[in-house]
């Protein structure tokens, strides 16, 4: 079985305060990205058990067991109460690491999603988001992978529409050379809870120009990330300067992403970005 596992953006990312069990409340709509690992499942006829993970490119100072597809099929596991069927897994990175863009958490998703189907084990989406949510908050979302307004640490999940892109040009560039950790990224936010109103849904049924100027479709990320790199502010000031209707960071960065009315301009734009990892597609 052969999986692409997709990317994310997020449209607004408000951080809108500290939970008493440490984590943070957040407000954002995520949207999935057609920038794909590749997965594959393989029930092993060698052995009768195990799981084992053969990468293209290892992760520095990640070993198998602490890799979030591993973690996800361990978590599968404990929930049906057995053991898997022997499995090799391959993974293929192509999603870039450190970017905000839930690379790992599809990775992890994807990979109880086909272990779900290729063993017939029957658990509904909502089951296997439960499952996901013990691997990581951004694993929910892409059990449904569509886009969905994320609250709570981002496992409260309600479908929305987006007419607003439908058509639209997306570019995606994050700097080669930086990678920002969740840990840090949080350490110099500053929360700002949603006031009477303010509602992340209903901004995006505004016109898209309007959006850049919305302080609630902003990345509060952005406040604590920019300071300590420089390079993603720029890649977002680049965007706005090739004409992006809208450009943010995605998630805790170091990926920024422009939205722009046009192929040719969204083109133009990847041009600019010699020294990141791009990425165009059109929203359907």
């Amino acid at each position: 079985m052969i999986l692409f596992p997709n990317a994310k953006i997020n449209l607004g990312l408000r951080v809108l305060g500290k939970r008493p069990d440490g984590y943070h409340n957040l407000a954002t709509i995520m949207v999935p990205v057609p920038w794909c690992d590749i997965l594959e499942l393989i029930a092993a006829e060698d052995r009768e058990e195990g799981i084992r993970l053969h990468m293209e490119k290892e992760i520095d100072g990640c070993d198998a067991e602490n890799n979030l597809v591993v973690k996800a099929l361990r978590a599968l596991e404990r929930h049906i109460g057995r053991a898997l069927p022997a499995l090799d897994v391959y993974l293929k990175k192509q999603i870039p690491f450190g970017a905000g863009l839930g690379g790992g958490s599809a990775d992890a998703s994807f990979a109880i999603r086909g272990a779900n189907e290729l063993f017939g084990l029957g658990l509904s989406d909502a089951k296997m988001a439960e499952v996901a949510l013990t691997v990581g908050a951004d694993c929910p979302f892409f059990i449904y992978n569509r886009p969905m307004m994320a609250e709570g640490v981002g496992e409260i999940l309600s479908p929305v529409e987006l007419p607003a892109l439908s058509g639209k040009s997306i570019v995606i560039a994050k700097p080669s050379s930086e990678a920002v950790s969740t840990r840090e990224a949080y350490a110099g936010v500053r929360p700002r809870p949603l006031a009477e109103g303010e509602n992340v849904c209903a901004e995006t049924t505004k016109p898209i120009c309007e959006w850049q100027s919305s302080a609630v479709l902003a990345n509060d990320f952005e406040q604590s990330v920019f300071p300590l790199r420089p390079e993603i502010a720029d890649v977002k000031r680049r965007m706005l300067e090739a004409g992006a209707l809208y450009a943010s960071m995605s998630g805790s960065g170091a990926s920024v992403y422009g939205i722009f009315d046009n192929d040719i301009l969204a083109d133009s734009a990847v041009g600019l970005f010699a020294g990141c990892e791009t990425f165009r597609y059109r929203h359907p």
